[in-house]
């Protein structure tokens, strides 16, 4: 599957604070991947390089097919980016910053943009300054929508957003995106949104990517397993059993492994598990499993 974005052997640094080394992903065309990752694993650093903004201490990025630190100006017409801060002119209109926007884009689309502000239901004389964080963020959204662009840069999208927002918005960028065939790398701290709206993830730990797959996938693999244990019972040093831990003498683990293998290596590590379970599990908890909870 072609690539809109190639990120091969990353290294930044804040000073003598490591962020990553040598990490390498990419985003396939027509595919919403998630970034995740807890505060300072480096998911707003990549926006960073992405867009342009920052230059890794080493590594490159390719963004349909151009090094993004001599990217092309029709190249990067192609993308729309969402950065912290979202509108700056605030005090335009729900009209006049749409219009002010449309004289930079010749392929503007102000339908794309009034659609979205009518779900919303924001006047269209309304002045931005008097709204909401999250109202003024999804004003950003509509604007990017506008530009039309083949490859959508989103960073933490649903930032100030409630519950019956965020779903609309997220409900509505994912029709969008698959009706235009469009290719969107974004980021949020709200996990229970990107199992909604992602195809795939890629969830960072400190310093590294630990795995990038098709969310329907970790779904139906990664297991949360769950047994008694004898107190003082050690805990398994296994790089396939994710963070175990016991809480009242309940071991508590996540795996990709089927339940036998699981039993098995609990045995092989001396620790006898009595009545081990295993659940399916949603993306946050995955994310926590994997991650681990600290």
């Amino acid at each position: 599957m072609e690539s809109v974005i190639e990120c091969r052997h990353l290294t930044h640094c804040y000073g003598r604070r490591k962020i990553y080394e040598d990490l390498s992903f990419d985003v396939p065309r027509g595919r919403i991947l998630g970034l995740l990752g807890k505060n300072g694993t480096g998911k707003t650093t990549t926006i960073n390089i992405l867009s342009g903004y920052l230059e890794p201490r080493s590594g490159e990025c390719r963004i349909f097919g151009e090094n993004i630190r001599r990217m092309q100006p029709l190249t990067r017409r192609r993308i729309g980016l969402l950065i912290e801060g979202h509108v700056q002119y605030q005090f335009m209109t729900i009209e006049q910053i749409e219009r002010f926007y449309a004289a930079f884009y010749p392929a503007w689309r102000r339908d794309a943009y009034y659609e979205l502000m009518r779900k919303l239901q924001v006047a269209p004389r309304q002045r931005i300054s008097r709204m909401s964080c999250g109202q003024r963020s999804q004003v950003a959204l509509g604007l990017i929508l506008a530009q039309d662009p083949e490859l959508l840069v989103l960073d933490d999208f649903s930032l100030g957003l409630d519950p019956g927002y965020r779903r609309l918005f997220v409900d509505y960028l994912r029709e969008y995106a698959k009706a235009e065939g469009k290719t969107v790398f974004l980021t949020s701290h709200i996990i229970q949104d990107m199992e909604r709206l992602i195809d795939d993830c890629i969830i960072m730990d400190y310093g590294r990517i630990l795995l990038q797959r098709p969310v329907a996938q970790i779904l139906e693999q990664l297991r949360r397993f769950t047994c008694r244990v004898p107190e003082g019972a050690p805990l398994p040093a296994d790089r396939d059993l994710y963070h175990p831990s016991v809480v009242r003498s309940t071991l508590d683990l996540c795996s990709f492994l089927p339940r036998e293998e699981v039993a098995q290596r609990l045995a092989a590590a001396g620790i006898p598990a009595d009545g081990l379970c295993e659940e399916r599990i949603s993306l946050e908890d995955a994310f926590i499993g994997l991650t681990g909870k600290y």
